[in-house]
């Protein structure tokens, strides 16, 4: 019976040991932060747009409704490489935290300077009045009744829940797949013309957007990475203000699709074995 504990006691001293070497072995992985910066394309669906002015002033009053008004984007490309012009084309700025849990899960949060310009001069059904008057016909828009564009900007606010899946990993380099989702406000401002009151906006609170993407990674040289993105998102603008007197309101909302490219560097958090 002692032979037989003593057999046991010395096979658990075995395996303790052999544990405990495959943990000094086995390299534990780091958190890191990282800060990445790039810039987009994005395409929109029709979206049913409500103008309204609840003025007493019947002069001034007016509510009526676009229905599947088509919008495009605005690159800007022209700008891309003007260092002191940089915010001007469609960018896209992240800052983010990758546990490096057995998950590879991580958080971020994301600035998505997207440009919407409702395209003038397409056939739209409006409905509704204008001061006063009823109007419901098919007719070409005219940027000098009614333009609409978020173009600085368009802006998707975002905190992503992110996890990335190692695809392959090489001695000089890594390919990895991300996924990300999240929520945030749309923080922008709005240059509108609606009935001949022009306005040029500021910024403040539209609404709200939900978003989820998926893009592919190549991290080198250990600290930097170059990353492609396609997020699809739906866009609610719940308080858009128009006119100098800011007495107007827009609402409306769509679905866009973004193609990002991005670089971005790694900030190891941390050490590893």
């Amino acid at each position: 019976m002692n032979r037989f504990v003593c057999s046991i006691l010395l096979l658990l001293s075995f395996s303790f040991s052999d544990i405990k070497a495959q943990e000094e072995i086995v390299p534990k992985k780091r958190g890191q932060f990282y800060f990445t910066w790039g810039y987009n394309r994005d395409w929109y669906s029709s979206s049913t747009i409500h103008f309204y002015n609840t003025n007493p002033d019947p002069t001034k009053s007016y509510d009526f409704i676009l229905y599947d008004a088509k919008a495009h984007d605005k690159p800007d490309m022209e700008n891309y490489w003007n260092p002191d012009r940089l915010t001007i084309p469609q960018y896209d700025m992240t800052i983010g935290y990758q546990f490096n849990n057995k998950n590879d899960l991580g958080v971020e949060v994301s600035w998505n300077h997207l440009k919407y310009v409702v395209t003038d001069w397409q056939v739209v059904h409006i409905k509704g009045q204008i001061h006063g008057n009823p109007i419901d016909k098919v007719a070409p828009l005219n940027p000098d009744t009614v333009h609409l564009q978020h173009t600085n900007g368009n802006n998707y606010l975002l905190f992503n829940l992110t996890k990335k899946q190692d695809l392959l990993i090489h001695k000089y380099f890594q390919v990895s797949a991300i996924g990300k989702a999240g929520v945030g406000p749309m923080i922008s401002y709005t240059i509108s013309t609606i009935l001949g009151d022009n306005d040029l906006g500021y910024f403040h609170y539209h609404g709200w957007v939900a978003a989820v993407g998926v893009g592919v990674r190549v991290s080198f040289l250990r600290n930097f990475f170059i990353q492609s993105d396609m997020q699809g998102a739906y866009a609610n603008y719940t308080d858009t203000v128009l006119g100098k007197n800011h007495d107007g309101r827009a609402t409306h909302s769509f679905y866009s699709l973004q193609w990002t490219w991005e670089g971005g560097i790694i900030f190891p958090i941390g050490k590893g074995r």
